[in-house]
């Protein structure tokens, strides 16, 4: 018996609650600028060894990034460039919405300034 394929739709759902974690996304963020030791993205991040360790290894199962060790360190990089092209793509989405958010913002001060 055949196991029915997953719809491309929900494929995309699971991809983006993949990414739908902060440290995810910064540990994304530092990896565009080239590979980095665990020990750098710890500093840049700044949260318990135990708490990344989850993280990378939630990044790594999705084939987003790829772990080498380097005796002693494991040095992690992006799987490809696409993710890079992905958060750009999300950082101009925001920018927008942000921006609308804004203009709303500045319409709603005015009517209440209205007396």
């Amino acid at each position: 018996m055949n196991a029915k394929p997953v719809p491309l739709y929900q494929a995309k759902a699971e991809f983006f609650r993949m990414l739908g974690h902060p440290v995810r996304i910064r540990v994304l963020e530092l990896l565009q600028d080239g590979p980095m030791p665990v020990r750098d993205l710890l500093a840049a991040i700044e949260i318990e060894p135990s708490n990344l360790s989850q993280q990378l290894a939630v990044l790594r199962r999705s084939g987003i990034v790829t772990a080498t060790r380097e005796s002693p360190t494991v040095v992690y990089e992006l799987a490809g460039g696409d993710v890079a092209q992905l958060l750009a793509t999300a950082r101009r989405i925001l920018s927008v919405l942000l921006a609308g958010q804004q203009e709303l913002l500045a319409e709603l001060r005015a009517v209440e300034s209205v007396p």
